[in-house]
Formats: C-alpha cells, structure tokens, sequence
C-alpha cells in the first residue's frame, strides 16, 4: 500500500522536485498551491506518469480557513497522510531592517512561521498514535537564513525560519513518543522561482563564488535530502537538520 505525502507550496522550485521525487520512491501525492494551477497540475502529471495519484489543491498557508480545508481534502481525496513536508514560504525584496514596514513583516510571519506552526497542527493531529493514528513525519522547510539572519536583506524571512527551527525542536521532543519525526533543511543558494519573487532572479549566480563548492544548488538536491529523512533510513533521526548548502 503507497504512502501518502502532503507537500505545502508544491507547484515550483523545492516543493514541486520533492513532489516529483515522493512520486518515484512510491508516494501518492497532494499538492499545495496558491496561485499558480496550471503549474501544480504539471507537477500533478508527472506525479501520475510515475504511477501515482495525485491531487492538487489551492490553500493560501496565510490563512488558518484554508490550511484547515486543506488538509480535509487530502482526508477525502486520498486519504490519512503518513508524511508532511511544510515547505510554503514567501519572500519580499532586499531592504535594510529599519525599511521593513509592519504590513510587510506580518505577512512574512504569517506564512512562514504562523502557516506552518498551524500545518504542522494539522498533521500531527492525524499522525499521533496518542490521538488514533498510526504515526508518522514531518520535515519542515528551514533556511540558512535563520543561521545567518538574513542582513541587509531579509532579517523579517530569517527571523521566520528562526522559528521554525525552534519549532522542529520542540515539536520533535513532544511527539516523538507519538510515533512522529520531525526534522528540518535548511537550504543554501538554490535555483529557484523565490529569488524572483524577491526582486533579484540572477541571485544564485551574483553570490556562488561565496559558497565554498563554488556553486548553487538544484531543487533536486535539497529533494534527496528530504526524501532521506522522509525515509526509513532515517528512522532514528528526529529533531534534527540537515544543511543543504555547498558548504557554506
């Protein structure tokens, strides 16, 4: 019997490669959008053309409405999930700290902390054997921002993955004895849709001659990365990171 992964903010970049990548090591597949169907439905089709179900689904992460419905979806469409990856995120332009205006920063800590702090409710609520599931895991989305905080660029993002280190800490304590993992990636410089939303697409290529490799990252990498602690070969690991960043 196939496993089923929900994967928040699946129709590009990191989402939509792991999705691609559950869908070959044998996950039936929901995935999250927010605008963007057309691209979700693509990734949808690959997930099918691996022999996969696959359903996608439009939750804005920003609103705890959409989250909850979200997830009853998946219920019906597919059926309970045995893995979650809480991977939606947002991003806005470069600006210095004191230029950050309030609107902006409520909404970075809506969708990148208070949306997964909710999503990550959600699942354990349908994973925990202490409340009638059959277990579970969830890796959360991080970045290497909450390491490095983001200067002069995005501290409001780095300080919204901050938290969701702290999160999968403690939430990796609380429920590991409920038959639930929880660990975190932190990406570096990845080839991504994200760095267009924030204003400066060539951002990988300006900054790879500061990451010891050299390079930037593809989707992909972070997705193998995922699917490990996903996976059985990670069945000790819980609470814990893994830094997909050349190094850096």
């Amino acid at each position: 019997m196939s496993k089923i992964i929900l994967i928040t903010g699946a129709s590009r970049g990191i989402g939509a490669a792991t999705a691609r990548l559950a869908a070959q090591r044998g996950y039936d597949v929901a995935i999250n959008y927010a605008s963007n169907r057309e691209a979700a439905e693509a990734v949808a089709a690959d997930v099918r053309k691996a022999g996969r179900r696959a359903v996608t689904i439009q939750a804005d992460i920003g609103k705890p409405g959409d989250i909850a419905r979200l997830f009853t979806t998946v219920d019906k469409e597919l059926g309970r999930l045995d893995a979650f990856f809480n991977n939606a995120g947002i991003v806005e332009k470069a600006s210095r700290f004191v230029d950050i205006p309030p609107d902006r920063l409520q909404r970075i800590i809506a969708v990148n902390t208070t949306g997964a702090f909710i999503a990550a409710q959600e699942a354990v609520r349908r994973m925990s054997t202490r409340l009638g599931g059959n277990g579970g895991v969830l890796v959360n989305m991080s970045s290497m921002a909450a390491k490095l905080g983001g200067s002069g660029e995005s501290t409001d993002y780095a300080t919204a993955k901050g938290a969701i280190d702290t999160l999968t800490i403690g939430l990796a304590q609380e429920v590991a004895s409920e038959g639930i993992r929880v660990n975190a990636v932190r990406p570096g410089f990845i080839y991504t849709d994200m760095h267009a939303s924030g204003g400066d697409p060539d951002r990988v290529d300006r900054l790879s001659p500061f990451v010891p490799m050299k390079r930037g990252g593809q989707p992909e990498e972070v997705a193998r990365a995922i699917l490990w602690l996903l996976s059985d070969q990670a069945s000790f690991s819980t609470g814990t990171f893994i830094d997909v960043t050349g190094g850096r």
